[in-house]
């Protein structure tokens, strides 16, 4: 196995709302597509990355995910667990109440409800850059894109627009003037953005958004 010092985070806090009835009963991150879990396709291929600690936060119905993972050992690397409570903390809180678990270098994150074929190299943030984003061609759900890239440089708008794929890697200090609590990741981004602080490239591989049952069941379909 590769060997890559970083630390990476997945997401997996979230209720799956648009993901209902499925998610009632199931934590989305173990809906199955491929014949796998959806969170199983991030830590293997994290794990294949060389990447060895891994944090996973909890909220909805984390119980089962826990369970499911238990410490990481059966894929070969050390997963931890950030519980937020019956209630997540969204994106940025979440991200912020795990930061004593990821430490303070720079880290991948990875939402668990897309699914990608990137291979999350060993990689440094450019200098002053608090943040690394992954954008993919807009998919039909999201035709406005999200952000424009000016060079390495992601901006907030821009004639030509991508979509933010739920991967980046962040440095901690981009939540040093955060107040703990339940709250997004993107104004934070947007502020960086501001102080040209945010990089990016775009990644042409497979992504998929798995936010319905029907893209859940289209992948599925593809991946067999």
């Amino acid at each position: 196995m590769k060997e890559n010092t970083m630390k990476a985070m997945i997401l997996a806090a979230g209720r799956g709302e648009r993901m209902r009835p499925l998610t009632d009963a199931t934590p989305k991150p173990l809906l199955e597509v491929g014949g796998s879990t959806l969170i199983e396709h991030h830590v293997r291929a994290l794990a294949g990355a060389g990447i060895h600690e891994l944090v996973i936060n909890l909220a909805w119905r984390g119980k089962q995910i826990a369970d499911f993972l238990g410490n990481g050992s059966k894929y070969g690397i050390n997963i931890s667990y950030s519980d937020e409570g019956p209630e997540a903390l969204e994106t940025g809180g979440g991200i912020q109440h795990a930061l004593p678990l990821l430490g303070s270098d720079a880290f991948w994150l990875v939402n668990g409800d897309v699914y990608c074929e990137f291979d999350y190299p060993e990689r440094m943030l450019a200098p002053g850059a608090v943040g690394h984003l992954l954008l993919v061609p807009n998919p039909g759900h999201n035709p406005a894109g999200d952000f424009g890239l000016v060079g390495e440089r992601v901006v907030p708008t821009a004639p030509e627009t991508w979509t933010y794929s739920g991967i980046a890697l962040l440095d901690p200090q981009l939540f040093v003037a955060s107040t703990p609590g339940k709250f997004p990741l993107a104004p934070l981004l947007v502020d960086a953005m501001a102080r040209e602080a945010i990089t990016g490239e775009i990644y042409r591989g497979r992504w998929v958004d798995v936010g319905t049952p029907e893209r859940l069941y289209a992948l599925d379909r593809e991946l067999e």
